[in-house]
């Protein structure tokens, strides 16, 4: 069994603002708000979350099985 990284780069789309968090490992997280510019990030058709959708490392339920039951895809 693979180890689940629980640290993800977001890139913002806008500013290309750069910022490391720490993803939840029992939900998803639709929205996110740059702190350089102040966009809401919300997911990309098709991904489950915006660490899916804009991080260097997708979310843990996706690592772990390829799909996400944190929120039904």
């Amino acid at each position: 069994m693979t180890e689940i990284i629980t640290d993800s780069e977001l890139t913002c789309p806008e500013c290309n603002h750069k910022e490391i968090l720490e993803m939840p490992t029992d939900a998803c997280l639709w929205f996110h708000q740059c702190t350089a510019c102040k966009i809401l990030l919300k997911p990309l058709k098709g991904d489950c979350c915006v660490f899916c959708s804009y991080g260097s490392i997708p979310c843990p339920p996706i690592q772990e099985s390829g799909s996400c039951s944190g929120c039904g895809d």
